[in-house]
């Protein structure tokens, strides 16, 4: 009896000290560091560095290593999460950021794994989750319930709040970082000025919201604004004199070109989504904004600030019918720095600038920047100006 007994304690020791053995052989080897700064903590540094530069391999690799050091660091899940979410794997990215959530030792490192997730969703949107704004607003409870002036967890959900197209909403949390004055106080004075001058601008069609917070807007772009925004057709029905043609025209009168096939205005705009409001925007022949003459509108090609002043001075032409505009400031001496008045576009630039309607780029210098690009709530403004130019 007492030899079974020892036999069965002998064998229970056996498993125990097998299954101890075969867990050990199953956990990951962690990597011996290699130098002082070969640390978990520096590596997702050094990621979240090369995150910001759009390097997304070589910040999965920086990732990477501090997962080899401590695969429980929570950090190190939190940036492999953020390169999922750049390269749109939102279902990788969401796995990890859960797995940083889970990993997290402290208050900061939950807010951290929270502020990861609501730039997820904000990255995705629909893609992520379908109610990937409730999803963001979630996160952004349970960080701020942890600490209530974490100002990344303010600044990315007004950053979701600003996809969402909530100005509102956005410009009170971008506020709150700059009252706050500790981190992102200079992404949150960017974001908040920007929101601003959307929220001056005031568009008021969805298309037109949307534009505002492109950086560099096309000929697409802003034939949508003009037609949708500034409702150019309406303008120019009100403003502009009908002509009728009142010649007799014999009823039996044929005319061949009615029966030739036509060329279209522009042959690279069937398949863009703003077709209809480009070829709306051709009907109306404004100058700077046409079809070229190989027939192309090249939809996605840049505005530049004298492009821009062209075709305002020539919906102003249009609409007012005052053709003296065309040449009111020819030969006259240049206010700018960087503009000849010799330029084909230096009279629309004043006949712009003169009336508010466009401003110089640098208030500093004096600069006008012709070839600059605009910005879409820049965009914007300058048709509330233009409007209120008009309505005088």
């Amino acid at each position: 009896m007492k030899t079974r007994h020892r036999m069965t304690i002998v064998a229970l020791i056996g498993v125990w000290l097998t299954a101890i053995f075969f867990l050990q052989g199953c956990a990951p080897k962690l990597r011996a560091p290699e130098s002082l700064l070969d640390t978990p903590e520096h590596h997702v540094q050094s990621g979240m560095k090369l995150l910001k530069l759009g390097r997304y391999d070589s910040a999965m690799r920086e990732f990477d290593l501090a997962k080899e050091l401590d695969p429980e660091f929570s950090g190190a899940y939190v940036g492999s999460g953020l390169v999922y979410g750049y390269k749109a794997d939102f279902k990788k990215g969401i796995e990890d950021m859960e797995k940083a959530l889970d990993l997290a030792k402290n208050d900061e490192e939950e807010v951290n794994a929270n502020v990861g997730l609501i730039r997820l969703y904000t990255l995705g949107k629909e893609s992520a989750h379908k109610k990937w704004l409730k999803k963001a607003e979630g996160a952004y409870e349970d960080a701020i319930d942890l600490q209530p002036e974490a100002s990344a967890a303010h600044y990315y959900m007004g950053e979701a709040y600003k996809g969402a197209l909530n100005f509102e909403k956005a410009s009170q949390l971008f506020k709150k970082v700059l009252d706050i004055n500790k981190t992102y106080v200079a992404e949150a004075n960017d974001a908040w000025k920007l929101v601003q001058r959307i929220q001056r601008a005031a568009p008021g069609t969805m298309i037109g919201k949307k534009i505002a917070l492109v950086d560099e807007i096309t000929r697409a772009d802003l034939s949508a604004l003009f037609i949708q925004e500034l409702k150019i057709d309406e303008l120019f029905a009100k403003r502009t004199r009908k002509d009728f043609d009142t010649r007799f025209k014999s009823p039996e009168k044929k005319f061949v070109t009615e029966e030739l096939v036509k060329t279209p205005p522009a042959v690279d705009i069937a398949d863009h989504v703003l077709r209809t409001d480009i070829e709306a925007v051709m009907e109306h022949g404004i100058k700077g904004i046409e079809a070229y003459p190989d027939h192309t509108f090249k939809p996605d090609q840049k505005i530049a600030r004298a492009e821009y002043a062209i075709m305002i001075e020539d919906i102003l032409i249009k609409a007012t019918g005052d053709e003296k505009l065309a040449t009111r400031f020819i030969g006259s001496p240049s206010p700018f720095p960087d503009l000849r008045n010799d330029l084909s576009y230096y009279n629309a630039v004043m006949v712009c600038t003169t009336r508010g309607i466009m401003e110089t780029k640098d208030m500093t210098t004096g600069e006008f920047d012709a070839m600059g690009t605009v910005s879409g709530a820049d965009a914007l403004l300058i048709i509330r100006r233009l409007q209120s130019v008009l309505n005088r």
